[in-house]
């Protein structure tokens, strides 16, 4: 007789299950592991963009941020703003709502900031310049006060 704290040698042990292809060739599994440059997406690494810059933006404002969302989301909805007529929104600040339970959040879409960009360095630059400018309008400063090395228009 067994005790029932202690594990039975007829309990089977479940291994996980080697998967082949459908034609018997190989095993099923990823081309490449994890730890390599190649396996994020390009969302994935649009996402450290955007991580990077909103990193750079807390080291000075962090008590001003605090409870702040940041987020990415791939086009702008299909309603924009009153004010946002025949343009298409790179980034978007939604302020809080206690009614609701929602902090202030500020939006980033993925795919007009990559529109406009052509190179991983435009990426950057512009992430951090939607990033700049959403911060701004929600502090009520000027994008220069928020960031001294903000580009502008030129």
């Amino acid at each position: 007789m067994t005790d029932p704290g202690t594990p039975s040698s007829a309990m089977p042990v479940r291994r996980p299950a080697r998967r082949r292809d459908r034609h018997g060739r190989g095993l099923r599994g990823p081309l490449l592991p994890p730890n390599l440059p190649g396996w994020k997406t390009r969302g994935d690494k649009f996402d450290d963009v955007v991580l990077r810059s909103v990193r750079r933006l807390e080291r000075r404002w962090a008590k001003q941020l605090d409870g702040v969302e940041f987020a990415v989301e791939e086009v702008p909805p299909s309603d924009p703003a009153p004010w946002e007529h025949r343009t298409v929104a790179l980034g978007r600040y939604f302020p809080a709502d206690s009614a609701s339970g929602l902090t202030h959040r500020i939006v980033v879409y993925r795919r007009p900031v990559l529109a406009r960009c052509e190179d991983p360095e435009e990426i950057e630059l512009l992430v951090r310049v939607v990033l700049v400018e959403e911060v701004a309008g929600m502090l009520g400063r000027a994008p220069e006060e928020i960031d001294p090395e903000y580009p502008g228009e030129e």
